[in-house]
């Protein structure tokens, strides 16, 4: 059916949001359960602390190969099926991944071949998951209108958000039976979603023609989702990384005390991050108007630790930046929803998610380099950048008519 007049309306038939907010909150809680195991497990495998780093930022770089390639295939060869062979290969990839580290913690292996299996499934795991979040926001854009794709997105950001906070309480709980079993448990919920984004997944979709453009990723209308993704994950990610550092240097804990203030810093963070976001879909905002009021909120969040004497104000400091991210993050995805066409959501939830992942890469890096200098030289660089992207003059692009889309 061709779309001359509707190329841009949403696909017809029944949607819920649903089935994809317990996938993101089961492969979050996983993946974030596996970081949370990474240094035990490493030092149980006789591994460095740099080899479970690396081990840890090959995924982002796969996800940042593989995003924009699963997001553009989504366009011309469906949502669904995207969707269910990522999700599927992470599965497998992550079944792998834990059956590689019980049986090197059963039956120690040279430190050489323990750290390859890692970094090679662990690559695996991020190349394959990179399809879920990106074929799943182009999926929202197929269903939900404009004016209603962030209040929905941000709904996907809240089941992360859980996830990231329950991550590490679970593996911690269970850990105190061994680290095998969150190995094992953390493969079950994954599975579970597969099953239920196999089941409740729409079925009526809209595809590209065959011969249809594809997204340029310098393309001008995503020039700013693509600066604020980055800008705003890069940032997230520097604070992660030194937050630790700071309450060692500037608060002047000890190891044990430092690592509580971190700790409560980091939680502050995912249940500020889930509170603003539930609190998109009630304001009914632009996408515009939610990134500049929350890029100028967290920056005054981030600021504010520049000041930070006590552990109270570090935390009260992190639960607003994280709020402000809170509005941030979906409200990107959103704008370039709403920036290209329909034949287009994929390679552009592709790229968004590839601006992030590539901001996952750099922060670690550059925070721990900046931090050398003063332990708030960090704070300071983000709450700058953020302001800039607050105040940054956005020219609002639209999508252009196509009439080369098919629906079938």
């Amino acid at each position: 059916m061709s779309l001359e007049s509707d190329e841009r309306a949403p696909v017809a038939g029944a949607f819920s949001i649903k089935p994809l907010m317990f996938e993101t909150f089961a492969c979050t809680l996983a993946l974030m359960s596996f970081v949370a195991l990474i240094g035990p497990i490493a030092r149980s495998l006789g591994l460095a602390p740099w080899q479970a780093g690396l081990a840890v930022t090959v995924g982002g770089i796969a996800w940042v190969l593989f995003a924009r390639r699963w997001g553009a295939a989504s366009d011309k060869l469906g949502r669904r099926r995207i969707i269910l062979q990522g999700l599927g290969g992470f599965v497998l990839s992550y079944a792998a991944l834990c059956a590689f580290l019980i049986f090197a913690l059963r039956n120690p292996l040279p430190v050489w071949l323990a750290f390859a299996g890692m970094v090679v499934l662990r690559g695996l795991v991020g190349g394959f998951y990179a399809a879920v979040p990106a074929t799943g926001a182009a999926l929202i854009a197929d269903h939900v209108p404009p004016g209603q794709r962030a209040g929905a997105l941000a709904m996907l950001g809240a089941a992360s958000g859980l996830g990231m906070v329950a991550g590490p309480g679970v593996a911690g709980m269970l850990a105190v039976h061994g680290l095998e079993l969150p190995l094992v448990i953390t493969t079950v919920l994954p599975v579970a979603s597969l099953a239920v984004l196999w089941r409740w997944l729409p079925r009526a979709e809209r595809h590209a023609a065959p011969n249809a453009a594809s997204l340029k990723i310098g393309d001008a209308r995503l020039r700013r989702p693509m600066a604020v993704a980055f800008t705003s994950m890069f940032c997230v990610i520097v604070a992660q990384v030194v937050v630790g550092f700071f309450a060692l240097d500037r608060l002047h804990l000890d190891a044990a005390a430092a690592a509580r203030a971190a700790g409560i810093a980091l939680t502050a963070v995912g249940v500020a991050l889930i509170l603003a976001q539930l609190l998109v879909r009630r304001l009914g905002w632009a996408p515009e108007r939610l990134i500049r009021i929350g890029c100028a909120v967290s920056a005054l969040g981030f600021g504010s630790i520049l000041f930070a004497a006590t552990q109270p104000f570090l935390w009260i400091g992190y639960f607003v930046a994280a709020a402000g991210m809170g509005w941030v993050f979906p409200s990107v995805t959103a704008l370039a929803a709403n920036a290209v066409n329909t034949n287009e959501q994929g390679a552009a939830a592709g790229t968004v998610a590839a601006a992030q992942g590539l901001g996952i890469i750099a922060g670690p890096l550059a925070g721990t380099l900046v931090y050398d200098a003063d332990p708030g030289a960090p704070y300071a660089l983000i709450a700058g950048l953020l302001a800039l992207a607050a105040v940054w003059p956005a020219r609002v692009r639209t999508a252009a008519p196509l009439g080369t889309a098919t629906r079938r």
